[in-house]
């Protein structure tokens, strides 16, 4: 296997996640908590514990699909075991309080989810991936992908420390809060609408490896989910704030038993199941690689009872 391939499989998403995360670790450490948003440390003290928030979310809830599509090529026992740990100390995010945007310090608790991370990013690593080919949805993925990544723009901006330029996008201008104190329509720092953008990002990749079902519907799930996010904070800063309209689109950040999450729970069956249909799972004769390596000529095969050459 080359890096090439492994790249091409879930390397892209890992190198986003590196690329933000080391954004979020630069930003909060050199700019003052007060132009920052629901922060109070300074310096590098803010900087890394925003780096282990961001690395819960969005990064724990991308984990979670990786952990499975490792664990599948891998096909080891203990690649089961690390997967369902894993899952488990990821899916702590999504706990009350872990990551509250009303308070985006560290706390102890954000530790489990970054070492949920840390064995889906090891599982990914020891895992064989199999070449990316050309999918009959990639078309609709890039388009997705490029109109995601523009209404960005300002995100992207404010990630890096900075607000974006030019009159098409709300940034630096003052704008009434939700408190009723003015404040830039686009604070600077991380946005739950960049994280739902990369939400987006990171499951149109990992769509192309043709998951198993259930696997697909978790995909299904990240991407209906982070595209809601994004689209409620850019409806909020770009056009709530302009004051084109008077209405907020429903908020769901947190998971809660209500008609909107009902909804995303349905929109994520439905992506599932248009990706089984149109891309459908791997032909039976096409095999994912294994982690070990087969027997070497002249050996006796794995399925041999006889001790006989193979043939």
């Amino acid at each position: 296997m080359s890096s090439r391939t492994w790249f091409a499989a879930v390397g892209a998403v890992w190198a986003l996640f590196a690329a933000f995360g080391l954004a979020v670790l630069v930003t909060y450490w050199r700019l003052p908590a007060d132009n920052l948003y629901n922060v109070s440390n300074e310096g590098l003290r803010d900087g890394a514990g925003r780096l282990l928030v961001f690395l819960n979310y969005p990064v724990s809830l991308a984990a979670i699909p990786i952990a499975w599509l490792a664990a599948d090529r891998l096909r080891t026992r203990g690649a089961v075991w690390a997967a369902v740990l894993a899952t488990a100390l990821c899916a702590v995010t999504a706990g009350p309080g872990v990551v509250d945007q009303h308070d985006l310090d560290a706390k102890p608790i954000n530790v489990l989810p970054a070492l949920g991370v840390a064995i889906v990013l090891a599982l990914s690593l020891r895992a064989l991936w199999e070449p990316v080919r050309r999918h009959r949805l990639d078309a609709l993925r890039l388009v997705i992908a490029v109109l995601a990544v523009l209404a960005a723009t300002p995100w992207i901006f404010a990630v890096l420390g900075f607000n974006a330029p030019g009159d098409v996008f709300l940034g630096e201008e003052l704008r009434r809060g939700g408190d009723g104190q003015l404040a830039p329509a686009v604070h600077l720092g991380d946005h739950e609408g960049m994280d739902g953008v990369l939400l987006v990002l990171a499951a149109l990749q990992l769509s192309r490896l043709r998951p198993r079902l259930l696997v697909a519907y978790v995909i299904g799930l990240m991407f209906v989910y982070g595209l809601g996010v994004a689209a409620q904070d850019d409806w909020n800063e770009q056009v709530v704030k302009r004051g084109w309209a008077g209405f907020k689109l429903p908020n769901m950040l947190h998971p809660t038993v209500n008609v909107t999450w009902l909804v995303v729970l349905a929109l994520a069956a439905v992506v599932a199941l248009l990706l089984r249909r149109l891309e459908g799972p791997p032909p039976p004769g096409e095999d994912r690689p294994r982690s070990a390596s087969s027997p070497s000529p002249g050996r006796p095969s794995g399925g041999s009872t006889t001790g006989a050459r193979s043939p």
